[in-house]
């Protein structure tokens, strides 16, 4: 009876010592299907150790200082969530606006070669990821298994773009941001005789194409007082714009990928001479100069002003309208002729994590950030992603049927492969030159031809 009372108080004695498993641990989120992530080491949830992680961009000012300000039942939600996770974890997560967009990536180059006591996720814009990845900069990705890359959360055409053999070197959290788009003066359209909503219309049945939007630019140019002279131009745009959408919409691109996963030369492939050429040719049609002396960006008040009707822009461009007096709409580049569907090229921010953190220091942010960039449980909805752009835009065709095409049908999504290829300045090697007229698109391909392939030959390596 003494040996078996011993054993019995031992057993207690040592059950007591086990520390809490993760159904004694308070979790709110349970009903939403949010697991607490135990360390198999201990028992307990994982613990960061009061690790201060930034995400550094160039535009945000930190969540924390905004704590109790939420004016929507998401936004507080959002915040009870993200106070949970650092504590459940023992972890504060930041995002600042650490650099500029000039600066970030040289400012990520330094912290990455010459190290920084400060945990990094960087956030660099598409486009100037090449060199430092060729350098070796960032870290891979996939040697993290505290995130699942293969899950939906993740923006596969950053993966696809950012991997190399079997790693992975910069990521997206969530879906893409829509990009290069038509936006048109409806009032204008209205007055040249044409249904604003037509536009959407077209796109919608699929006839929205490059002699469509020919034939509206044709209505839209005209000569209001009928002296001879044209007083109502139909567009103005700015080649790092216009050019590369022309030229995705028609299945193509700078850059393009063979059967082998080698990089290849495309400028002075038919596809993009027919769209470059085509570009061209509208300009000189229907395309408005802007006056002497006039600041580079002269198309944007053009458009804002009602100066003229249509304009190829980045979808960001909504966020320059709140004050536009004219309504506006939103629609995708019209389909080339080698097109079959509306088409292209997403050209997303890029989380990376230096490449000179240890394994376990680089697994740390990762796991952190992985928790803080989910949906905030029980606003996950299929249409919760509308509710900033609604705010944007003045019909909600724009958002329902343009933007929700953009950034959920992936069929219309092509990869821009020029940003990944280190040496490329495709808008001082060749869109300036050519929107200018100074070279004809065959002539200024030619120009460029041996620098280019230098830049492939070296990223095929």
């Amino acid at each position: 009876m003494k040996k078996t009372l011993a054993m019995i108080l031992a057993l207690m004695m040592l059950l007591a010592c086990v520390p809490a498993m993760a159904e004694d641990i308070e979790n709110p989120y349970e009903e939403y299907g949010v697991e607490i992530q135990i360390d198999p080491a201990t028992g307990k949830p994982y613990d960061l150790g009061g690790m201060v992680i930034t995400i550094a961009d160039w535009w945000s000012s930190d969540w924390h200082d905004n704590i109790g300000n939420a004016e929507t039942a998401a936004a507080e939600a959002t915040e009870e969530y993200r106070l949970w996770i650092e504590e459940t974890y023992n972890f504060t997560i930041k995002n600042v606006a650490a650099t500029t967009w000039s600066d970030s990536p040289t400012d990520f180059t330094n912290i990455a070669t010459t190290g920084s006591e400060e945990n990094y996720v960087w956030i660099l814009r598409d486009g100037v990821q090449a060199a430092p990845m060729a350098a070796g900069l960032f870290y891979d990705w996939a040697k993290l298994d505290c995130i699942d890359l293969t899950d939906d959360k993740w923006f596969d055409m950053t993966s696809t773009l950012m991997t190399v053999g079997d790693s992975v070197y910069g990521v997206r959290p969530g879906t893409t941001e829509a990009r290069k788009g038509i936006f048109f003066n409806k009032r204008l359209l209205a007055e040249a005789g044409v249904d604003p909503e037509s536009i959407y219309d077209m796109q919608a049945d699929g006839t929205w194409t490059w002699a469509a939007f020919e034939e509206l630019l044709a209505k839209l140019h005209r000569d209001t007082d009928n002296d001879g002279i044209i007083d109502r131009y139909a567009m103005m745009s700015f080649s790092s714009h216009i050019i590369p959408a022309a030229v995705t919409s028609n299945m193509s691109g700078f850059v393009l990928v063979d059967e082998n996963g080698n990089y290849y030369n495309a400028a002075e492939s038919d596809a993009t001479l027919e769209a470059v050429n085509w570009v061209v040719d509208l300009l000189n049609k229907y395309e408005m100069a802007a006056p002497e002396g006039a600041e580079w960006n002269y198309f944007e008040s053009a458009f804002i002003n009602g100066e003229v009707a249509i304009q190829c822009h980045e979808e960001y461009f909504s966020g320059s309208l709140a004050n536009m007096e004219d309504d506006y709409g939103f629609v995708m580049f019209p389909k080339g002729p080698q097109a079959t569907q509306y088409q292209w090229a997403p050209t997303d921010n890029i989380s990376v994590i230096p490449a000179n953190y240890d394994a376990d220091r680089a697994w740390k942010i990762a796991f952190a950030y992985n928790l803080f960039t989910n949906d905030t449980p029980g606003y996950d909805g299929d249409e919760d992603w509308k509710n900033g752009y609604y705010t944007k835009y003045r019909d909600d065709r724009a958002v329902d049927e343009t933007i929700n095409m953009m950034m959920f049908d992936s069929t219309t999504q092509a990869p821009w492969y020029v940003s990944v290829v280190q040496g490329y300045d495709l808008g001082n090697d060749y869109l300036y030159d050519v929107y200018a007229k100074a070279a004809t698109p065959a002539e200024q391909a030619e120009a460029m031809r041996g620098t280019w392939q230098a830049y492939i030959d070296e990223a095929n390596k």
